[in-house]
Order: structure tokens, then sequence, then C-alpha cells
């Protein structure tokens, strides 16, 4: 038995794509990048090939009549990927399109063949491929039909070592009994849609002979560098969110602070690390402020942190802390990292992309997320339909990379029903921290309770709050009192009121 034959993988060069891909494009692979008019398909080609071409193995560009070369170049050169040196030198493109008009496959075979011999190319494109499609059907006499032309170009091509892509206007009800699929080693599907106001580009690789892409859509931007792909995360199974009460003979997680002693106290002992912890609460109840305590927590721990912020603008984020100047301070020496995003067409890959690569550059340990309510505000309508999943998928990846995050979102005071998360997502969270407003004694105060801590003892009792110059001070249990969530508080009889004292954090 021969030894097994390494398919080399080349960089593409756009970013995401070689992970989509699962390690790059195949060598001599013969592949077909489809989609509606506007989807991006010229612009991959060509970022792929400025980024492959070289003087010894230059890349063969060939145009059709839909788009000149002039017409082509004078727009593609927009893009930071686009080397003007480099045409005619690295890169050259030829015009095929008297060959469509006026000459037959067998012809216009020969005229590809030809210059390829000419040029030795390592990169072939031929753009747009659908135009070919179009002239083989006017063309009845032809000795050649398009699948023998689709055939012998792949073979003549990929014994020539060339890697080759054709670019054509497809529609995905046209997958089916196409010649061009058929014979396509790799199958590039671009979409693009509008909804409302948001214009959502997205991609999939419906096929890759001899690897494994990620499967599904992945959602994709053009920006003056070119194309960018988010690939779609895929959650697996170790990653899963909830972790359970730890088995005998496995030590405990490592609690963290959340920066209020006796927060921490009510928690069991602080968080444990790698924990999502969900803070809910009307407006004002002190969501932001707990969320800049756990962060700044996390930088006298020599714990780096991230806070993506999705409602106040960066400048705004940091008067939230009542001691904003450590804030400041944190973020000046790069302790912490703000990820500010607000565009209304994100998408949970594209978010979560920019938070992952945060974590790596700041090396964080601590995340927050504020506020769900901004986040949801933020993606493309069509990603609002299900931010549950998208919401799982994100409190699972980064769980499983080792990170505590926390997530604030905001409620209406409600005394009819108890809600936690206004999108009922909170079932996906190890631990709950609740606020509410209540009215005692003809005064509106902020109380504070732990819902849930998965696996853990903690504190059921109602605590009353403050928000001072040092931060979030406890107050006293509210036991003298039942009915405080109903919004119809009532002493109990018999129950005397515990001194009033008030627990401040350890210095």
């Amino acid at each position: 038995m021969s030894d097994r034959v390494a398919i080399r993988r080349l960089p593409t060069g756009v970013p995401g794509l070689d992970q989509v891909l699962g390690g790059g494009l195949p060598e001599f692979s013969f592949n077909l990048i489809a989609g509606a008019p506007g989807a991006g398909k010229t612009t991959l080609a060509q970022q792929i090939v400025f980024a492959l071409a070289s003087r010894d193995r230059p890349a063969l560009y060939f145009t059709v009549v839909g788009e000149p070369p002039m017409k082509m170049l004078r727009y593609q050169q927009q893009f930071t990927f686009f080397d003007l040196a480099r045409v005619n030198e690295a890169v050259r493109f030829v015009n095929l399109g008297d060959d469509v008009v006026n000459e037959s496959l067998q012809t216009m075979l020969a005229r590809v063949v030809s210059e390829v011999e000419a040029t030795n190319p390592g990169l072939v494109v031929v753009d747009s491929f659908r135009t070919v499609a179009r002239a083989a059907r006017r063309s009845l006499d032809d000795d050649l039909d398009l699948q023998d032309f689709v055939q012998q170009l792949a073979v003549r091509l990929t014994g020539w070592e060339a890697t080759t892509f054709l670019v054509g206007e497809y529609q995905p009800s046209e997958a089916e009994h196409n010649p061009v699929l058929t014979v396509a080693d790799g199958l590039f599907w671009l979409y693009q849609s509008i909804d409302r106001n948001s214009m959502v580009r997205k991609m999939q690789v419906m096929k890759m002979r001899g690897q494994a892409p990620i499967p599904g859509l992945h959602t994709f931007r053009i920006t003056g560098d070119g194309i960018q792909v988010f690939p779609r995360v895929i959650v697996a199974p170790a990653e899963k969110s909830g972790a359970a009460a730890p088995a005998r003979g496995i030590p405990p997680r490592v609690r963290l602070s959340l920066g209020a002693k006796g927060l921490d106290d009510m928690l069991g002992g602080g968080i444990p690390a790698g924990y999502s912890v969900l803070v809910a609460g009307p407006s004002g109840s002190g969501k932001t402020v707990l969320a800049t305590e756990f962060i700044t927590e996390g930088v006298r721990h020599d714990e780096p942190g991230i806070v993506a912020i999705f409602e106040k603008r960066p400048s705004e984020y940091a008067q939230s802390d009542p001691r904003g100047r450590a804030f400041e301070r944190a973020i000046g020496e790069r302790k912490v990292g703000i990820i500010h995003t607000r565009p209304l067409d994100l998408s949970l890959d594209e978010a979560l992309h920019d938070v992952v690569e945060a974590i790596g550059r700041f090396k964080a340990r601590r995340v927050v997320i504020d506020s769900l309510s901004g986040f949801e505000l933020a993606l493309a309508p069509t990603f609002r339909e299900e931010f549950r999943e998208s919401l799982y998928r994100m409190v699972a990846v980064l769980t499983g990379m080792g990170i505590t995050l926390m997530m604030t979102a905001e409620l209406e005071d409600s005394y009819v029903d108890l809600r936690f998360s206004p999108h009922g997502t909170a079932f996906l969270t190890d631990a709950i921290i609740m606020q509410r407003y209540i009215e005692l004694n003809g005064q509106l105060q902020r109380m504070m309770a732990v819902v849930k801590v998965r696996g853990s003892a903690h504190s059921k009792n109602l605590r009353a709050f403050e928000i001072t110059e040092e931060g979030i001070v406890l107050g006293k249990t509210l036991g003298r009192y039942e009915g405080l969530l109903t919004g119809s508080p009532n002493v109990i009889a018999g129950v005397s009121q515990p001194p009033n004292r008030t627990e401040r954090r350890r210095r």
C-alpha cells in the first residue's frame, strides 16, 4: 500500500475563512464562488488572489463580458489588499469577452489553456462563469457542451497544478444537477439580505472535498480591508454552560470576590471561577455599579477584565463606578479592555469574535456584558429571533474558556410576577443576583438577593444596600418584613428589627 499523499493547505488571506475551511484552502482544488449580484463574490476572489499570487506562481484572472478589467480594477483598488504594483507582474488580467460572444466553447477552452501554458499560474479565476454558461446555451452546434467544458477545464487546470475559482451568479435552487457544482471540489455560497434597515451578509461552504469545513452559515462584513468572516461557533458537549456540583474527589472551584464582602458571603464565599452570573434589576438599581466593582476587584487580584458595552459610551461607563478614577486608571494600564459596539446589524459571532480577541490581547479572566437588552438591540433583526440560542452559545464558549462572566439585564419592577430575565434565558446562567426597589417607611430603598448559585449553598436573605462613594455597601437583612416582593410589605409580628449595620468591602 502506497503512502498517503498530503494535501497542502493555502492561507486564503481572508480573516476567519481559513478557520471555516478547517485549516485553509486545499492546493490545486477546483472551486466555485456563487451568489446573487452584489454579494461580494469578486471581492472574495480578488482578496484570495492577491494573498496567494507571486512572481514565480502568478495568478491568471479571466474576466468576461459582465465586467471588463479596467472597470473591475477601478473599484477593487479601493481595498487595502489590492496592490497595483503587482498587476501584470504577479496578477495578470485577461479579457475573454470576444471569445464568449463570437467563439465556441471549444475555442474558448483552447484560449484558456494557451494562456495557462504561457503563464504557468498557481491560481486561475474565471469571472463571471455564468456568462460562459449562457454562451453555451446559445451555441447549439458546438461540439462541446457545458458539462464537458467544465470537466475538461478542471482536468487541464488541475494537471497544471493550478488552484481554480469559477465565479458566477447562481441561486441556491440551481444547486441540483448543475455541471459546475458537480465537478467543483469546493463550493462557496454567498448570501445577502436586507431586514428593515440592516444588511446582513452570510457565507456557507457547502462542500470542500478532503476536509470538513465548519457547517452552517457564517456572517461576514465587507470593509475597506476587504472581507472578514466571523466563523459560526460550534458548542462542544464539554463546553456546555451550567457546571454541575463538583464530584467526589475533585477539588471545588476557586471562589472569586465580586468586590462587596457582604455579597460574597451571600454567595457562599464569592462566585466560583468560570461561572456565568446574571445581575437583573430595574433601571438605576445598581447593575452597572456592581459590574464595575466586579471588574475592579479582578484588577486588584491581577485578573484583567473585559467590558462589552452596548448602551453607555466608554466615558460614561467609568462614571458608573463611584471610584471612577480607579476604573479609568485600570483602562489606561491595559488591565481592563473596553469593547463599545452599537451597530444595528451585528451578529452573535461577530460580537463573540471581538470579545475573544480582546480576551487574548488582555489575557483577561473576567468579562462583563452590559447589558443583554442593549446587546439584543445591537443585533440585526434576523438574529434577534434566535437570541436565546445566540446567548447560550456565547455563555458556553466564554465559560468553556475558563472566563468568569457577568451579564446585566434590565427588568421593570413588577409585583405581579417574578422574572429574572426579559428573554427567558435565566436558566442559562450559573448564578443570579436580583436587585429591586422597595418602599419602606415612606422611603424608596434598594434591595438585593441571591436567587441561585449552581452547585453551591447560598444565602436566601433579602438585604438592603446603598451605593456610596466607596461602592456598594450592604445593609441589614430585611427579616422583619414579609411580602417585600409583592409591593405590599408587612411587619412580621413579634420580630424585632436587627441593628442597621453595613458591611463594607475589605481594603
